[in-house]
């Protein structure tokens, strides 16, 4: 919940998408509420009572996975959890972008501050103050197979307790030397620390609220695109009847036709006869239906996302109400990357409409404009390559959606037999937006060249704005040049602006 504008409140309300990415992205700090500060204690209070009586309790007084069947003496408790953090961080490859760490930090915060997860109150507000402070542990990207983000949650604590890397103020540093320039000393872990940072999602959950920023953000432009390209072509309108869409209602088409109307009112497209075919080819006329596709499953990920921002998945959880540690299986993201893995397969359907109206306004048998969009003639290459460009970024994105989520090789000696891949199918999602974004900035591109081609005047409002935003940043093409600049720079634009029709 945003507190003020430079603020992000942990207490009484869930964080919501909009403020993990604050604090990921725009250095926004989390503020502990009494509520949040409460329920933790409360949680601890549990956690010492069976520390105390030696109850069975998993990651507490007994080892953890193949080892569940071996008891800690109560002598090594503290000891047992300062080495299950290094035990741990074995993930390996590149760190991972700050934006991502910061996120991770922050839904891991979150999760503690549920009240689950049984932390003791100063590693929690060691792990805030330096999320606060710009204190980032290098994480390795690749070795999480999502059954708790096991690995680079690791990797984020070994830095929090002075050791490994750490970049801070933009330098990277050995992680004791960036906690002491912050004013910091590493955390002191107690009984269940160790485990209770490590055993969450929040790689995974972290890393969705950014990609899902980025997703939401660019749909706009997507449908600005799809949308000019209709003014381009001078494509059939009919599409977009409620009265149709009406007669088989499906996921989110309705939605989608209405917000396409609006990007088209105004629109000379609209008037009897402006259209240049009874029918056009499905690119054009199934716009509403994959688009609608895309929404509905949008709205599947952000309850899903929420979902885990709302929640405790720790395992043991405490519940301190009832006074109690339970195992569970709460960890598992089945339900929460399948709903990945199907905005993934969405997009595609996207990307290959948007690639399809691409080749359909270059070329000229299908527009009945110059071929490749040069008013120079076939002397000039125009958009002839840009399609190869197109074509890689949507076999790319084809390639990225194809399912990760089946369970990998079972670990822990057979005892951890099941996981989601959950880090494997948001690091393939965010390519897959990437690459989505170059061509949805060569859709845009291309569209406004065939729109003053073709010399349509009458633009849409919605679209008025699309080809005035491409013109700021990229200039009609009138003799060849190097395009791959123009298409840079426009998506470079796209990631950060909300499309504004008006």
């Amino acid at each position: 919940m945003t507190e003020t504008p430079g603020t992000v409140a942990l207490g009484d309300t869930p964080l919501t998408i909009e403020d993990v990415v604050a604090v990921a992205r725009h250095r926004a700090s989390l503020v502990l509420q009494p509520a949040a500060e409460a329920r933790i204690a409360a949680a601890r209070a549990v956690v010492d009572r069976y520390a105390a009586s030696e109850i069975p309790v998993y990651g507490l007084t007994t080892a953890l996975g193949a080892g569940v069947d071996t008891r800690l003496a109560h002598d090594d408790l503290v000891a047992f959890q300062r080495r299950v953090v290094p035990a741990r961080a074995v993930a390996v490859g590149q760190p991972v972008a700050t934006e991502i760490v910061r996120a991770m930090m922050t839904v891991r915060a979150a999760g503690m501050a549920a009240g689950g997860a049984g932390v003791s109150p100063p590693v929690f507000k060691g792990l805030v103050a330096a999320l606060n402070a710009g204190v980032h542990p290098l994480i390795p990207g690749l070795g999480s197979i999502g059954a708790a983000d096991l690995a680079p949650l690791a990797h984020l604590a070994y830095g929090l307790m002075g050791a490994g890397e750490a970049e801070f103020d933009g330098t990277i540093m050995p992680a004791e030397a960036a906690l002491r320039a912050a004013g910091l000393v590493p955390l002191d872990l107690a009984p269940k620390d160790g485990h209770a940072l490590l055993v969450a999602n929040a790689f995974s959950v972290g890393h969705a609220c950014l990609v899902l920023h980025d997703i939401t953000r660019l749909v706009g432009w997507l449908e600005a695109g799809a949308a000019l390209n209709f003014e381009a072509f001078r494509a059939n309108l009919s599409v977009l009847d409620d009265r149709a869409l009406a007669a088989r209602p499906a996921f989110g088409q309705r939605r989608a036709a209405e917000r396409l109307r609006q990007l088209l009112a105004d629109s000379g497209l609209w008037a009897e006869g402006a259209a240049r075919r009874v029918q056009d080819p499905l690119s054009y006329r199934c716009v509403p239906q994959v688009f609608g596709a895309l929404l509905h499953a949008l709205d599947e990920v952000r309850e899903a996302t929420a979902i885990e921002l709302a929640s405790s998945g720790d395992n043991p959880v405490v519940l301190a109400e009832a006074g109690l540690i339970l195992s569970h299986g709460n960890f598992d993201l089945t339900a929460f990357v399948l709903a990945w893995e199907r905005l993934g397969q969405a997009m595609v359907h996207v990307a290959t409409g948007a690639a399809y109206r691409i080749l359909k306004i270059t070329s000229s048998g299908f527009s009945d404009l110059p071929r490749f969009l040069t008013p120079y003639g076939q002397s000039r290459t125009g958009f002839a390559t840009v399609q190869k460009t197109v074509s890689a970024m949507e076999a790319e994105i084809r390639h990225l959606a194809l399912p990760i989520s089946f369970a990998p090789l079972p670990a822990a000696d057979g005892v951890e037999d099941q996981a989601s891949m959950a880090p494997s199918v948001l690091t393939k999602t965010a390519g897959i937006v990437e690459r989505l974004r170059y061509l949805v900035a060569i859709e845009l591109i291309a569209a406004a060249q065939a729109v003053e081609l073709r010399g349509a005047g009458d633009l849409g409002r919605g679209t008025a704005a699309a080809h005035g935003f491409v013109r700021r940043h990229v200039q009609p093409l009138e003799e060849d040049r190097a395009q791959g600049f123009d298409i840079a720079r426009l998506a470079e634009a796209l990631v950060g602006t909300d499309f504004d029709p008006r």
